[in-house]
């Protein structure tokens, strides 16, 4: 008996259906049964099934001999199934990879439960990706029935994101009626009947957004098929006297959902909108429970047609009226920010006043945090005042650290007196830059991918991104730091300004040179990694070639399988892509197993540089911090050509890196697996690297940044890692 039996009924998706089934027969856990159901579909579909069917023992196929509509295909494919579990999965919908095992791993962890729900993402036709955004609710461990976690019903109301114990659906009966809104009377059935659900925090399943096709979004009076549905969730409950304790949650439910379907341009006829709200209105009139509260949104159902509809013409003024508003104070408020910052620009410069900003304005990070220790120490007669993006970072700053909310007028009042600025991305395009004020730009990295005018050329690495407008703010730079000769280079020709390049070294990387206070324990210890583990630091950067950044390049439950006993992976996501899907697509999931180590959070990077033994990356310049370690680095470049072609880099990583390089998983896991990652060739790539790259990196450059730049006193410049070493050929050197 298979662990699973995945359900696919096909009508009409012949464009869909290979990428459909593909997703499921490629997925890592193998032990299913694929039962394709063609609902006598007039375009190619039975072929294809048939041809996965003749290829692969695990497909089996069902013709039906008339079409039934989707429901009636489920029940055909369920009376088939064998598997412990059923899965249903629309035919332009897909898997993602490593959902089984993901799904199975849960299941096993929960001791078999009588629903499993898990999450998914919409995937849009234009190539976006976003996901569902009550994921939050599945971040629970235990099991749990519906009456002790009733939020699991706000989830949307589908089939298809669940998995099903089949003696449960068996022993209920529950099967699937005819009509266009059949998942309502299924799901709300089985979650109210289930004595265990559990819950997985991952996505595993991709819902597909079509531009055309999707049927809940074409225009037909077959959406009037709501209200039969939702007749037959209220009989179940009638049937049943232990489940009446749902019917007020049902009946709000229930008018809340038509609603919905009224609100929307793209469902009924124009003509059949008035009939449709009073069928609604009847319905909600007929169930509604005795003392059960009728307020909020649902409250327009107890009234008139010709109400509803004056109701939502004034909440459409309304709602123009406030963002009119918004737009008239945020007017108002550039007005009188421009005069306040013009009255205050008539008053000398401070000359003691430095403001600080990192990461846009997301508190105490990276070079400025350092620089701003270092002037603590060195001048503490310097005041520093950090801008924060909100009251929520300003709360989490130290006590004591001085600071504006941007936008505000003290931070209009700061920026207008201070002498010095200190952050590693640009300042807004409203600060103007006073005469005899002075500008430090820090940076964030040293650069492998194109950056600034260099993406004039790459239209997908630019796409979001104002380039004149971006060389406009940096105009205002007088120093840009630099970590070595490379950064050099690349930061006069990416940004065309006029500044003057400072040879301190990396002020965030002085914590590496020098070890650190207290080393790599903290971040260890917070974590729960024992001490005599070997830490695997996995840092993936964004893809230019893909919408959003995110291409899902390692199964990360594989690859912390194949490190083995006494080998902790940490994974640290690109900041752009840490509040997307990646971390639903497996991430989360492991993270709370204790499966990897999701470091993707942390504030302070050197901490969880420290803590690692080896680092394996893409092309995240992490790399190039990480070097000041003298650790082993795996570069992992299964996608070079792409990655290069679609955003350029400056040198070839492939053939200047600083250790071994993969170019397939099966390289990666040999390496790490052989011993090969620390051998004397990885060193010797290392010492090279390093040699080029940590160049003028000595443990002193925040020191350095305050002595000569803040303050004008003259002090050493670092001393080369290689005395008197020539500067090592560049993609942007001449040849």
């Amino acid at each position: 008996m298979p662990r699973f039996s995945v359900i696919v009924p096909c009508y009409k998706v012949q464009g869909f259906l290979r990428e459909c089934l593909d997703s499921v027969l490629g997925q890592s856990f193998g032990d299913f049964e694929l039962i394709a159901v063609d609902d006598r579909s007039p375009d190619g579909c039975g072929a294809i099934l048939d041809e996965y069917a003749d290829r692969d023992p695990r497909v089996r196929v069902l013709h039906l001999p008339q079409n039934g509509g989707l429901g009636r295909a489920r029940n055909a494919g369920t009376a088939e199934a064998g598997g412990d579990y059923l899965l249903f999965l629309d035919s332009d919908d897909t898997l993602t990879p490593g959902a089984l095992e993901a799904i199975a791993d849960r299941l096993e962890e929960s001791a078999d439960p009588d629903v499993l729900v898990f999450d998914y993402a919409r995937a849009y036709w234009w190539g976006g990706i976003r996901r569902n955004v009550l994921a939050h609710l599945l971040a629970r461990e235990d099991t749990f029935s519906a009456a002790e976690y009733p939020q699991i019903l706000d989830l949307l109301m589908v089939v298809w994101n669940k998995a099903y114990r089949r003696e449960f659906v068996a022993r209920h009966g529950f099967t699937f009626p005819p009509g266009y809104y059949e998942d309502t009377p299924w799901t709300f059935p089985v979650l109210l009947s289930a004595g265990r659900i559990a819950a997985l925090d991952r996505i595993c399943l991709n819902y597909r957004q079509r531009r055309q096709g999707n049927i809940l979004s074409t225009t037909s009076r077959k959406h009037f098929d709501i209200h039969d549905q939702y007749e037959r969730v209220f009989a179940f409950v009638a049937e049943r006297p232990e489940l009446a304790r749902w019917r007020p949650y049902l009946h709000r439910k229930m008018g809340e959902h038509c609603l919905d379907i009224l609100a929307k341009p793209d469902r009924l006829p124009p003509a059949d909108k008035a009939e449709f709200f009073r069928r609604t209105a009847e319905m909600f009139r007929v169930h509604r429970p005795p003392g059960a509260p009728v307020d909020g949104e649902v409250a327009v159902l107890t009234g008139s047609w010709t109400g509803y509809r004056i109701r939502r013409q004034a909440g459409r003024a309304r709602r123009e009226a406030a963002r009119r508003a918004v737009r008239a104070r945020q007017a108002a408020a550039a007005r009188a920010g421009t005069g306040w910052a013009a009255l205050h620009a008539h008053r000398p410069l401070d000359e003691h006043l430095v403001v600080y900003s990192a990461s846009s304005h997301r508190g105490l990070l990276g070079d400025p945090a350092a620089v701003y220790a270092a002037a603590r120490e060195i001048a503490p007669h310097l005041r520093g005042v950090w801008v924060v993006r909100d009251a929520e970072t300003a709360a989490a700053l130290p006590a004591g650290v001085e600071h504006v909310l941007v936008g505000s007028r003290r931070y209009l009042e700061v920026t207008a007196r201070a002498k010095y600025f200190v952050n590693d991305v640009n300042w807004p395009g409203s600060l103007a830059k006073r005469p005899g004020s002075v500008h430090i730009h820090t940076h964030q990295c040293t650069p492998l991918k194109h950056l600034g005018a260099d993406l004039l050329d790459k239209p997908g690495a630019r796409l979001g991104f104002d380039v004149p407008q971006m060389l406009r703010r940096a105009d205002r730079w007088d120093h840009s730091l630099v970590a070595n000769r490379h950064s050099e280079l690349v930061w006069e020709r990416a940004f065309p300004c006029h500044f003057a390049s400072a040879r301190t070294g990396s002020p965030r990387n002085d914590v590496l040179v020098n070890g650190g206070p207290g080393g790599p324990g903290g971040f260890r210890e917070r974590h729960g990694i024992p001490a005599d583990h070997t830490v695997v630091l996995y840092a993936p950067t964004r893809r230019d070639y893909r919408r959003g950044g995110l291409v899902d390049r390692i199964d990360l439950a594989r690859f912390a399988a194949g490190l083995g006993e006494g080998r902790t992976l940490v994974v640290r996501l690109h900041p752009s892509l840490a509040s997307g899907p990646a971390r639903g697509l497996g991430l989360a999931e492991l993270a709370r197993r204790r499966v990897v180590v999701d470091a993707t959070d942390e504030p302070h990077l050197a901490e969880v540089l420290l803590a690692a033994d080896v680092l394996v990356t893409d092309y995240s310049s992490i790399m190039f911090d990480y070097a000041n370690l003298d650790r082993p680095i795996v570069i992992y470049a299964d996608d070079w050509p792409a990655f290069t072609a679609s955003r350029g880099a400056y040198l070839d990583i492939t053939a200047e890196p600083p250790g071994h390089v993969a170019s397939s998983y099966r390289d990666l896991a040999w390496l790490l697996a052989s011993g090969a990652w620390r051998d004397e060739e990885s060193a010797r790539l290392r010492a090279r690297f390093r040699a080029r790259f940590c160049e003028f990196e000595d443990g002193r450059a925040a020191e350095r940044v305050v002595r000569t730049l803040l303050l004008g006193e003259t002090m050493p410049g670092p001393a080369p890692r290689v005395p008197g070493q020539a500067a090592s050929p560049d993609a942007l050197s001449p040849a």
